[in-house]
């Protein structure tokens, strides 16, 4: 089975096609902004313009508008394609990335949010989460963090922060990369791919009086 995999939720943008667990062809590029007009010629450079079964893509949590535009490519595609949709979540993707470079270590991984706020989520060494996706201050983030092992893009700061009053975690800084989706636990696959802002949206719909 084929499986095309979709990652556009933080600030860097990747695709990659699989055959069961091996790797065909991927590409990962670190855009920050513009993952609108990169994602679709991203895929139409794959091998058979990334035609495929399956579809599995980030929900996030990540960036509002890049959690968007990759699910509205992936269920464009699985419609025009007749294939299934999963979904998967950015954060776990770092965690399964980090216990390859470190197997059976515990991890915490946290990621740049929105104003100023850390995404925050601890895994186990099997790769289940310890609990749900936070969006924290800083400091709050560094507080909750023990593991020995931190990954994601504030890893280090994490790292350094814990350092000032502990021992230094070992950290890795790490972006979510649609190549290494083979990676993924089972369990952290999902059928129903819906959007994961981890945290409230900025704008609020009025209310009616």
């Amino acid at each position: 089975m084929r499986r095309l995999v979709i990652d556009s939720a933080t600030e860097d943008c990747s695709v990659a096609l699989f055959d069961g667990d091996d790797l065909i062809a991927g590409e990962c590029l670190a855009l920050g902004r513009g993952h609108a007009e990169r994602l679709v010629p991203m895929i139409a450079a794959l091998p058979g313009k990334g035609r495929a079964d399956a579809i599995a893509v980030d929900c996030g949590p990540g960036s509002f508008t890049g959690i968007r535009v990759g699910l509205a490519a992936a269920r464009a595609l699985a419609l025009a394609w007749g294939a299934r949709i999963e979904g998967f979540e950015s954060l776990a993707l770092v965690a399964a990335m980090a216990r390859r470079d470190h197997p059976h270590a515990a991890v915490d991984v946290v990621m740049t949010g929105g104003h100023g706020e850390w995404f925050f989520q601890s895994f186990d060494a099997a790769g289940r989460p310890g609990g749900p996706v936070l969006s924290l201050a800083p400091e709050d983030a560094v507080a909750r963090s023990t593991a020995p092992l931190v990954a994601g893009s504030q890893a280090e700061a994490v790292a350094a922060r814990r350092g000032e009053t502990g021992v230094a975690p070992a950290a890795l800084v790490r972006r979510p990369d649609a190549r290494a989706f083979a990676l993924l636990p089972e369990q952290a696959i999902t059928a129903d791919p819906v959007p994961r802002y981890g945290r409230a949206p900025d704008a609020k719909l009025p209310q009616p009086r």
